[in-house]
Protein backbone atom coordinates (compact mmCIF):
# COMPACT_ATOMS: atom_id res chain seq x y z
CA UNK A 1 0.00 0.00 0.00
CA UNK A 2 2.64 2.90 -1.20
CA UNK A 3 -0.51 5.45 -1.35
CA UNK A 4 -0.30 5.55 2.35
CA UNK A 5 3.10 7.00 2.29
CA UNK A 6 1.06 10.05 0.39
CA UNK A 7 -2.42 10.08 2.17
CA UNK A 8 -3.25 13.66 2.83
CA UNK A 9 -6.41 12.86 3.80
CA UNK A 10 -7.79 14.17 7.12
CA UNK A 11 -4.33 16.10 7.71
CA UNK A 12 -3.95 19.98 8.92
CA UNK A 13 -1.18 21.86 7.08
CA UNK A 14 -0.15 25.18 8.58
CA UNK A 15 0.62 27.90 7.21
CA UNK A 16 0.19 32.11 6.95
CA UNK A 17 -2.16 32.39 4.03
CA UNK A 18 -5.30 34.42 3.38
CA UNK A 19 -7.43 31.00 3.39
CA UNK A 20 -6.27 29.56 6.89
CA UNK A 21 -7.18 32.65 8.24
CA UNK A 22 -11.19 32.35 7.43
CA UNK A 23 -13.58 31.26 9.90
CA UNK A 24 -13.93 27.92 9.79
CA UNK A 25 -17.92 28.45 9.22
CA UNK A 26 -17.06 30.27 6.12
CA UNK A 27 -15.04 28.02 4.73
CA UNK A 28 -17.49 25.13 5.50
CA UNK A 29 -20.29 26.77 3.79
CA UNK A 30 -17.93 27.68 1.41
CA UNK A 31 -17.48 24.00 0.87
CA UNK A 32 -20.69 22.77 0.72
CA UNK A 33 -21.43 25.50 -1.94
CA UNK A 34 -18.97 24.41 -4.27
CA UNK A 35 -19.29 20.40 -3.51
CA UNK A 36 -23.52 21.74 -5.16
CA UNK A 37 -21.74 23.35 -7.71
CA UNK A 38 -20.11 20.36 -8.69
CA UNK A 39 -22.45 18.51 -8.58
CA UNK A 40 -24.52 20.21 -11.32
CA UNK A 41 -22.24 20.49 -13.62
CA UNK A 42 -23.66 17.89 -17.08
CA UNK A 43 -20.34 18.75 -19.38
CA UNK A 44 -17.00 16.86 -18.63
CA UNK A 45 -15.15 19.90 -20.93
CA UNK A 46 -16.90 22.31 -18.20
CA UNK A 47 -14.73 20.46 -15.28
CA UNK A 48 -11.64 22.13 -16.58
CA UNK A 49 -12.96 25.45 -14.51
CA UNK A 50 -13.20 23.87 -11.38
CA UNK A 51 -10.06 22.23 -11.77
CA UNK A 52 -8.49 26.17 -12.51
CA UNK A 53 -10.40 27.22 -9.62
CA UNK A 54 -8.98 24.79 -7.77
CA UNK A 55 -4.83 25.43 -8.46
CA UNK A 56 -6.12 29.08 -7.68
CA UNK A 57 -7.61 28.27 -4.21
CA UNK A 58 -4.22 25.97 -3.76
CA UNK A 59 -1.92 29.42 -4.26
CA UNK A 60 -4.07 31.24 -2.19
CA UNK A 61 -3.91 28.68 0.57
CA UNK A 62 -0.03 28.24 0.12
CA UNK A 63 -0.49 24.60 0.21
CA UNK A 64 1.31 22.60 -2.92
CA UNK A 65 -1.45 21.51 -5.75
CA UNK A 66 0.01 18.19 -5.66
CA UNK A 67 -0.07 17.79 -2.15
CA UNK A 68 -4.14 18.52 -2.60
CA UNK A 69 -4.19 16.00 -5.06
CA UNK A 70 -2.58 13.31 -3.54
CA UNK A 71 -5.43 13.37 -0.59
CA UNK A 72 -7.94 11.73 -3.81
CA UNK A 73 -5.51 8.69 -4.35
CA UNK A 74 -7.73 6.38 -1.44
CA UNK A 75 -10.21 6.95 -3.94
CA UNK A 76 -9.04 6.30 -7.65
CA UNK A 77 -9.67 2.81 -7.11
CA UNK A 78 -13.96 3.62 -6.59
CA UNK A 79 -13.89 6.87 -8.97
CA UNK A 80 -12.88 4.17 -12.05
CA UNK A 81 -15.28 1.65 -10.80
CA UNK A 82 -17.98 4.38 -10.50
CA UNK A 83 -17.13 5.24 -14.55
CA UNK A 84 -16.88 1.64 -15.22
CA UNK A 85 -19.93 1.05 -14.58
CA UNK A 86 -21.49 3.86 -16.55
CA UNK A 87 -19.26 3.09 -19.47
CA UNK A 88 -20.24 -0.44 -19.86
CA UNK A 89 -23.99 -0.07 -18.45
CA UNK A 90 -25.20 2.62 -19.93
CA UNK A 91 -27.57 2.25 -23.44
CA UNK A 92 -27.33 4.41 -26.32
CA UNK A 93 -25.37 4.76 -29.58
CA UNK A 94 -23.05 2.34 -29.62
CA UNK A 95 -19.57 3.14 -30.01
CA UNK A 96 -17.94 -0.68 -29.54
CA UNK A 97 -19.13 -3.86 -28.59
CA UNK A 98 -17.27 -7.12 -28.47
CA UNK A 99 -19.81 -9.98 -26.92
CA UNK A 100 -21.97 -8.98 -23.93
CA UNK A 101 -19.71 -5.98 -23.26
CA UNK A 102 -20.61 -2.35 -25.09
CA UNK A 103 -19.91 1.28 -25.21
CA UNK A 104 -21.82 3.31 -26.19
CA UNK A 105 -21.52 7.60 -26.79
CA UNK A 106 -23.56 8.40 -23.91
CA UNK A 107 -21.85 5.90 -21.31
CA UNK A 108 -18.37 7.87 -22.30
CA UNK A 109 -20.42 11.40 -21.35
CA UNK A 110 -21.82 9.86 -17.85
CA UNK A 111 -18.56 7.70 -16.92
CA UNK A 112 -16.91 10.94 -17.87
CA UNK A 113 -19.16 13.01 -15.98
CA UNK A 114 -19.42 11.41 -12.86
CA UNK A 115 -15.74 9.94 -12.16
CA UNK A 116 -14.80 13.53 -12.36
CA UNK A 117 -17.73 14.83 -10.10
CA UNK A 118 -16.41 12.07 -7.62
CA UNK A 119 -12.94 13.05 -7.93
CA UNK A 120 -13.68 16.64 -7.55
CA UNK A 121 -15.85 16.05 -4.67
CA UNK A 122 -13.20 14.35 -2.73
CA UNK A 123 -10.53 16.74 -3.28
CA UNK A 124 -12.35 20.03 -2.46
CA UNK A 125 -13.98 18.20 0.76
CA UNK A 126 -9.99 17.26 1.16
CA UNK A 127 -8.97 21.23 1.03
CA UNK A 128 -11.14 22.03 3.75
CA UNK A 129 -9.10 19.79 6.21
CA UNK A 130 -6.04 21.00 5.00
CA UNK A 131 -6.53 24.22 5.39
CA UNK A 132 -8.91 24.04 8.66
CA UNK A 133 -7.63 23.00 11.99
CA UNK A 134 -9.44 19.94 14.18
CA UNK A 135 -10.21 22.54 16.97
CA UNK A 136 -11.38 25.25 14.34
CA UNK A 137 -13.42 22.56 12.34
CA UNK A 138 -15.09 20.91 15.53
CA UNK A 139 -15.77 24.80 16.49
CA UNK A 140 -17.46 26.14 13.20
CA UNK A 141 -19.62 22.75 13.22
CA UNK A 142 -20.71 23.34 16.21
CA UNK A 143 -21.69 26.41 15.67
CA UNK A 144 -23.38 25.68 12.47
CA UNK A 145 -25.23 22.89 13.82
CA UNK A 146 -26.62 25.13 16.84
CA UNK A 147 -29.86 26.37 15.86
CA UNK A 148 -30.95 22.56 15.42
CA UNK A 149 -30.26 22.32 19.44
CA UNK A 150 -34.14 23.41 19.93
CA UNK A 151 -35.54 19.98 18.47
CA UNK A 152 -33.07 18.09 20.56
CA UNK A 153 -29.96 17.97 18.03
CA UNK A 154 -26.80 16.93 19.87
CA UNK A 155 -24.43 19.89 17.95
CA UNK A 156 -21.43 19.97 20.53
CA UNK A 157 -21.37 15.87 20.23
CA UNK A 158 -21.91 15.74 16.82
CA UNK A 159 -19.28 18.03 15.95
CA UNK A 160 -17.22 16.48 17.90
CA UNK A 161 -17.56 13.08 16.85
CA UNK A 162 -17.08 14.23 13.15
CA UNK A 163 -13.81 16.24 14.37
CA UNK A 164 -12.42 12.56 15.75
CA UNK A 165 -12.97 10.89 13.29
CA UNK A 166 -11.16 13.25 10.51
CA UNK A 167 -8.56 13.77 13.05
CA UNK A 168 -8.14 10.10 13.12
CA UNK A 169 -8.08 9.09 9.75
CA UNK A 170 -3.90 10.16 9.64
CA UNK A 171 -3.01 7.80 12.53
CA UNK A 172 -5.02 4.77 11.74
CA UNK A 173 -3.60 4.42 8.02
CA UNK A 174 -0.20 5.10 9.79
CA UNK A 175 -0.79 2.21 12.13
CA UNK A 176 -2.08 0.31 9.12
CA UNK A 177 1.35 1.15 7.60
CA UNK A 178 3.34 0.14 10.48
CA UNK A 179 1.87 -3.17 10.62
CA UNK A 180 1.86 -3.85 7.01
CA UNK A 181 5.59 -3.45 7.65
CA UNK A 182 5.90 -5.35 10.04
CA UNK A 183 3.79 -8.57 8.22
CA UNK A 184 5.89 -8.19 5.19
CA UNK A 185 8.79 -8.03 7.61
CA UNK A 186 8.02 -12.04 9.03
CA UNK A 187 7.70 -12.90 5.76
CA UNK A 188 3.75 -11.82 4.93
CA UNK A 189 2.92 -12.32 1.01
CA UNK A 190 0.39 -9.64 0.90
CA UNK A 191 0.28 -9.00 -3.16
CA UNK A 192 0.27 -12.50 -4.72
CA UNK A 193 -2.13 -14.81 -5.23
CA UNK A 194 -5.83 -15.04 -5.79
CA UNK A 195 -8.45 -12.75 -4.21
CA UNK A 196 -9.73 -15.40 -0.99
CA UNK A 197 -6.25 -15.56 -0.85
CA UNK A 198 -5.01 -12.38 -0.78
CA UNK A 199 -7.93 -11.47 1.85
CA UNK A 200 -6.93 -14.45 4.03
CA UNK A 201 -3.50 -13.01 4.40
CA UNK A 202 -4.62 -9.66 5.53
CA UNK A 203 -6.29 -11.28 8.10
CA UNK A 204 -2.56 -10.62 10.54
CA UNK A 205 -3.19 -7.22 9.77
CA UNK A 206 -6.68 -6.19 10.30
CA UNK A 207 -7.13 -8.20 13.91
CA UNK A 208 -4.19 -6.07 15.39
CA UNK A 209 -5.99 -2.86 13.83
CA UNK A 210 -8.84 -3.80 15.12
CA UNK A 211 -7.20 -3.80 19.00
CA UNK A 212 -4.92 -1.14 18.13
CA UNK A 213 -8.68 1.01 17.24
CA UNK A 214 -10.39 0.43 20.71
CA UNK A 215 -7.21 0.83 22.62
CA UNK A 216 -6.57 4.15 20.97
CA UNK A 217 -11.03 5.10 21.36
CA UNK A 218 -10.03 3.75 25.54
CA UNK A 219 -7.18 5.95 25.75
CA UNK A 220 -8.93 9.06 24.43
CA UNK A 221 -11.87 8.49 26.44
CA UNK A 222 -10.35 7.95 30.03
CA UNK A 223 -8.03 11.68 28.91
CA UNK A 224 -10.86 13.14 28.42
CA UNK A 225 -12.19 12.06 31.53
CA UNK A 226 -8.97 12.84 33.27
CA UNK A 227 -9.34 16.41 32.29
CA UNK A 228 -13.05 16.77 33.67
CA UNK A 229 -14.74 16.89 30.07
CA UNK A 230 -18.60 16.61 30.68
CA UNK A 231 -19.68 17.80 27.08
CA UNK A 232 -20.61 20.97 25.87
CA UNK A 233 -23.11 22.79 28.47
CA UNK A 234 -20.85 25.22 30.04
CA UNK A 235 -18.12 25.14 28.01
CA UNK A 236 -15.87 28.26 26.82
CA UNK A 237 -13.18 28.79 24.20
CA UNK A 238 -9.82 30.36 24.46
CA UNK A 239 -10.56 31.76 20.96
CA UNK A 240 -14.28 32.52 20.25
CA UNK A 241 -15.55 32.63 16.69
CA UNK A 242 -15.62 35.97 15.24
CA UNK A 243 -17.11 36.22 11.55
CA UNK A 244 -15.51 39.13 9.77
CA UNK A 245 -15.98 41.35 6.59
CA UNK A 246 -13.46 38.94 4.69
CA UNK A 247 -15.46 35.69 5.42
CA UNK A 248 -18.59 37.71 3.99
CA UNK A 249 -16.60 38.40 0.55
CA UNK A 250 -15.13 35.42 0.31
CA UNK A 251 -18.45 33.53 0.67
CA UNK A 252 -19.75 35.94 -2.01
CA UNK A 253 -17.23 35.90 -4.11
CA UNK A 254 -18.07 31.49 -3.96
CA UNK A 255 -21.13 31.79 -4.40
CA UNK A 256 -20.91 34.23 -7.33
CA UNK A 257 -18.40 32.00 -8.97
CA UNK A 258 -20.48 28.77 -8.07
CA UNK A 259 -23.70 30.66 -9.77
CA UNK A 260 -21.16 31.12 -13.11
CA UNK A 261 -19.84 28.10 -13.20
CA UNK A 262 -23.34 26.57 -13.20
CA UNK A 263 -25.11 28.78 -16.01
CA UNK A 264 -22.23 28.43 -17.99
CA UNK A 265 -22.43 24.37 -18.04
CA UNK A 266 -26.49 25.01 -18.19
CA UNK A 267 -25.89 27.13 -21.54
CA UNK A 268 -22.88 25.14 -23.13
Amino acid sequence: MKFLNHLTLGQYIPAESPVHRLDPRCKILSVVLLLAGIFLMKHPVAFVSWGVFLIILSSFSRIPIRVVIQGARPVIILVLFTAGIHLFLTRGVILWEWGPLSITKEGVVMASRMGLRLFFLVLYAGFLTLTTSPMELSDGLERLFRPFQRIGFPAHEMAMMMTIALRFIPTLFDETDRILRAQLARGADLEHGGLFRRMKAFIPVLVPLFVIVFQRAEDLAQAMEARCYRGGTGRSRMNPLRWKIADTLAMSGILAIVAIFVLIDMGA
